[in-house]
Parts: structure tokens; C-alpha cells; sequence
């Protein structure tokens, strides 16, 4: 059966990342909504905000004053999950009850001193400096004692958590490796032993010749909403290049990187309007100090809208208990942020 037939009817897709099954079950959009319903976001209209922790010159909850920057700036959480000095502590009952310290370092990065900036309003210039910030922040924390893996994420919008909307992302830098990267390398070396290929490397080249998925594409990277996707317009960022951190990228990889951020972004905005809500983050080699050959660039956007620009996707019921699901198929997914163009009005 070909996949325009399987898309009919609900089915199910396998994520080779994860090695979970993801339900999918188009014709649920057919049904009434009357669950919950977000307020519809408004354009930010203020460059700059005298009560923002986060612009250039104010003070911030502990007393500090931010510089006035006229670019990114990078700080340490001031409110931060993880600490890095932790005395060592382990508790363990029964093999059942089980416990250990963690160290970590949390940073803010800020994109723009400007309040009323989203990657979607950004020049590629000025996301090309985020992209260098990154870059930088990566390769520092990189080399300190009992760092093993930097999440670089960002949440944007309240509905996904933000707590400001000043265009900033956070930097964690953990001495464990996460739970999703961690099952995905699992995946990525068992791909390669049986394959001898990166499976990221032969899924991107699928996808850009199919074009059924395929949203954006420049020299270095693609943008792809996930034939296993979970998120009703999640998409995935792959480097075209077999390279397992931001910091192989050379001069064109870091200015393409930045195109195809703003591309994907725009189309979010166009789609359901700015500032969109989502939680977007990299994976990419942990800093272990292991070679991790099966590494390989890449990053998740996971937006929650999925009807208009007031209706959301919850986790709960099945989903939560069972399976994840979707309501529309990631081919009408691509279909819809192909169709609403990469230039903000």
C-alpha cells in the first residue's frame, strides 16, 4: 500500500531516532473543539522595555546591571536548575530507590538588545552573531571539569514557558548526558553498525530527493518535518554534512545555519502569526572527551499550535499513557509551511 492510502487512515509511523512508534490519526480534525483555547499573540511593539531583566542597562532580580550590549550577551542563570559545585551524594535502597548529585552550568544568551526581535525578525547577519554566540559558548563549556553534554534550547512565547519575552535561549551544560540525545545515539550507532551509514545522513538525503517533507533547503542544511513526527508542525534542522557539532561549521555552514533558522521561523510566524510558540534545541557531540563518531548536527522544532493560531496540542490521555499522536499527517504539515513563504510582511 503506498503512503497517499496509508495517510487515509489512522496508522502508525516509527521514529528511528527514538525507536518509538508515533500514532497517527488524520481524520481527528474533523471533530469539534471546544477544549481549551490560547489567547491569540500579539506583535511585541516596544524596542525596549524598562521593566525587562533582559534589555541592555537594566537591573536584573539580583542587583546586577546588564551592559549595554548592542549584539548577544551571555550570562549566568540567575535563577539556574543546576550548580556547578555539588558535594557527591548517592542513595540507593533495594536497587529500587536510586539518587546522585548533579553538576551543571546554566547560561542565558540574549539574541538581540532589541525587546521587539524574534529569529523570524532578525536579519541573517544578526542571527549569524547568535549562531557565533552559540558556537563559542559550546566550545567554552566544553572544556570545563564534569561537563559531558550542552543543550543549547530555546522556548519561545508563554505558552511554552518562557517566563520573558525578551529573544533569549538558555544554555545547559550537564554532567549527564539527556535522556532524548542519549536514546538517539544509541540509534545513530546501531544505524551505522548495521548500515554502515549515519542514519541521519541517509534520512536527509531521502528526504530532499522525495520533497513530500522537505520544507527548506540551502547548501548546508535542511528543514524537514519528520516523517515520524509527534508535534502537529514540528520540524527537524539536519546539517548536510556529516559533522557532529556546531563548531565544525565553517564560514558558509554558520551563515547557512542562520538562513535556514530565519526561513523556518518566518514560516511559523506566516502560518499562525508572531511571535509563534515553540521549544526549538540542538542536538549535537557530547563533550565527554569520546570521539562519537555517530554524532551528527541537527536540531527539533517542537510548536505546540494545531488549527489556528488559538488551538494547541496537549499531551495527555493516550499520549501519555499509551502512544504519541497526531492529527495531521506531516506531508499536509510541510505542505502548509512550504505554502506560507519565508518573507514577513
Amino acid at each position: 500500500m503506498d503512503l497517499t492510502k496509508i495517510n487515509e487512515q489512522p496508522h502508525v509511523r516509527f521514529n528511528p531516532l527514538l525507536r518509538e512508534w508515533v500514532q497517527v490519526s488524520p481524520k481527528r480534525t474533523d471533530r469539534p473543539w471546544k477544549g481549551q483555547v490560547e489567547p491569540v499573540a500579539r506583535d511585541r511593539v516596544m524596542e525596549f522595555d524598562p521593566d525587562c531583566y533582559l534589555c541592555p542597562g537594566n537591573t536584573r532580580v539580583d542587583g546586577r546591571k546588564n551592559p549595554q550590549y548592542e549584539s548577544t550577551f551571555v550570562f549566568d542563570n540567575d535563577f539556574p536548575a543546576l550548580a556547578p559545585s555539588v558535594p557527591d551524594g548517592h542513595y540507593a535502597e533495594s536497587g529500587l530507590l536510586l539518587a546522585r548529585a548533579e553538576r551543571g552550568i546554566c547560561r542565558v544568551l540574549c539574541f538581540s538588545p532589541r525587546h521587539d526581535r524574534t529569529l523570524s525578525r532578525m536579519s541573517a547577519g544578526e542571527i549569524r552573531a547568535v549562531v557565533d554566540a552559540w558556537i563559542e559558548e559550546y566550545a567554552s563549556l566544553a572544556k570545563q571539569a564534569d561537563i559531558n553534554y550542552v543543550t543549547i534550547f530555546e522556548n519561545q512565547g508563554a505558552m511554552m514557558g518562557a517566563s520573558n519575552p525578551h529573544p533569549h535561549c538558555q544554555i545547559w551544560a550537564t554532567a549527564t548526558i539527556p535522556n532524548e540525545p542519549a536514546k538517539e545515539a544509541v540509534s545513530l550507532m546501531a544505524y551505522r553498525d548495521r548500515y554502515g551509514d549515519c542514519l541521519l545522513c541517509a534520512y536527509m538525503k531521502m528526504e530532499t530527493a522525495l520533497k513530500q517533507r522537505l520544507v527548506f533547503e540551502n547548501e548546508e542544511f535542511a528543514v524537514i518535518v519528520p516523517f515520524w513526527a509527534v508535534w502537529p508542525f514540528e520540524t527537524i534542522v539536519i546539517s548536510r554534512s556529516h559533522i557532529g557539532s556546531m563548531v565544525a561549521l565553517e564560514e558558509c555552514g554558520r551563515n547557512e545555519l542562520a538562513s535556514a533558522l530565519k526561513n523556518i521561523t518566518a514560516r511559523y510566524d506566516n502560518l499562525f502569526g508572531c511571535p509563534f510558540p515553540y521549544s526549538m534545541g540542538f542536538h549535537q557531540r557530547p563533550t565527554d572527551g569520546r570521539e562519537h563518531d555517530e554524532s551528527h548536527l541537527h536540531a527539533h522544532f517542537y510548536p505546540p499550535l494545531l488549527r489556528s493560531a488559538n488551538i494547541r496540542k496537549f499531551m495527555v490521555g493516550f499520549e501519555m499513557l499509551g502512544t504519541p499522536q497526531r492529527d495531521i499527517t506531516p506531508e499536509a504539515a510541510a505542505s502548509r509551511l512550504r505554502e506560507a513563504g519565508d518573507t514577513i510582511a
